[in-house]
């Protein structure tokens, strides 16, 4: 396991460790996770290091899962030791796909930029073109090294949801947490509230890890929770959880100065069909989206205890933006407006 100490890798080596395997549980610390049986074997491994990947593969394995590979050089480090190795697991991410018209993940920041899938979307759907510009462009180029390979070393790639549950460096779920620990009893919500960003939680992802381990073939496969919530469900959820109540607002369209987005926030829904994981893997989900919350708040509320927010995340502090999340004046400021236009309307302010 490459990345065994990170959010999904720590909880695959010990659904792995259990099914029966001798896990060898690769990461830059070498560190343990306290979950894992005693029989797990910790490593120190640099991902960039050529040769210390292959001591550790050593005279051989049956299957590599390998949870931190981008790009060409990754895909030739693993199709290099394909004589050693049975077969992998590699992970990989739904932000390949684009859609008919070649928007996607990278193209959102542009005029009519959101791209529109299908829904939900099939692993037959186009992807970027490959490259080592951007995220999705990266994870494209490695799948195609790695299918390359054919029989040689027989792959399956998982192309994930907005992965979620403990652990997270960029939890989406702080979005709503930290704002309901902050006293917010109202929040606004862009597109009506009805983004949908599929996810899928940790436990379900070394679902699809394990079986696949346990099945070799070169294949790419949809990595999703049973559900694919609208915001607004989510947020709706998350107040259940912390046992609280919000006022939310719905505002039609794009966020405005920031108002109204979340993590989730897209003008059109991603849902990863999961159809083929199912009919291949016998796939069925561990956990709901629902269901798995508790645990991920009860993890975010015990990291923010007593630290500002970007301490305890800088990972989300940085790819969000110190300010962006969070900046309560801004939407103040909004819903003051928002009240104002309300009660000049017929009938007084709209709920």
């Amino acid at each position: 396991m490459i990345g065994a100490t990170g959010q999904t890798g720590r909880v695959a080596v010990r659904a792995l460790a259990e099914d029966g395997w001798e896990v060898r549980a690769a990461s830059l610390g070498g560190g343990r996770d306290a979950h894992w049986p005693e029989d797990v074997r910790a490593v120190r491994l640099d991902r960039e290091d050529d040769a210390a990947l292959a001591a550790v593969v050593g005279d051989g394995c049956d299957v590599v899962v390998d949870m931190v590979a981008f790009g060409r050089a990754h895909a030739h480090q693993l199709t290099g030791l394909a004589g050693r190795i049975g077969s992998a697991v590699v992970l990989s991410s739904g932000a390949v796909y684009e859609d008919d018209r070649g928007r996607g993940f990278d193209t959102q920041g542009e005029p009519d930029g959101g791209p529109r899938y299908p829904v939900p979307i099939p692993e037959t759907q186009r992807t970027v073109a490959p490259g080592e510009a951007t995220y999705g462009t990266r994870k494209v180029l490695l799948e195609r090294v790695l299918l390359a390979a054919g029989d040689a070393l027989p792959v399956t790639l998982l192309r994930a949801g907005a992965i979620h549950g403990p652990y997270c460096r960029t939890p989406r779920e702080l979005y709503f947490v930290k704002r309901l620990l902050d006293g917010r009893r109202r929040r606004v919500l862009a597109y009506g509230g009805r983004s949908r960003f599929h996810p899928v939680h940790v436990t379900n992802l070394a679902e699809l890890i394990r079986l696949a381990a346990a099945r070799p073939g070169s294949r790419v496969l949809n990595a999703g929770d049973p559900q694919a919530p609208a915001v607004a469900e989510i947020g709706a959820a998350i107040d259940r959880v912390l046992d609280r109540e919000t006022e939310t607002v719905l505002a039609d369209g794009a966020p405005e100065d920031g108002v109204g987005d979340t993590p989730w926030s897209l003008e059109h829904p991603v849902v990863y069909d999961m159809a083929a994981a199912e009919r291949e893997l016998g796939y069925r989900p561990v956990t709901g989206y629902a269901e798995s919350l508790p645990g991920t708040v009860a993890w975010l509320t015990d990291r923010l205890r007593g630290r500002d927010w970007a301490e305890a995340f800088p990972t989300m502090a940085l790819h969000y933006g110190r300010d962006s999340l969070f900046d309560y004046a801004t939407e103040d400021a909004w819903l003051a407006r928002y009240d104002r236009e309300a009660a000049s309307r017929p009938g007084g302010r709209s709920q």
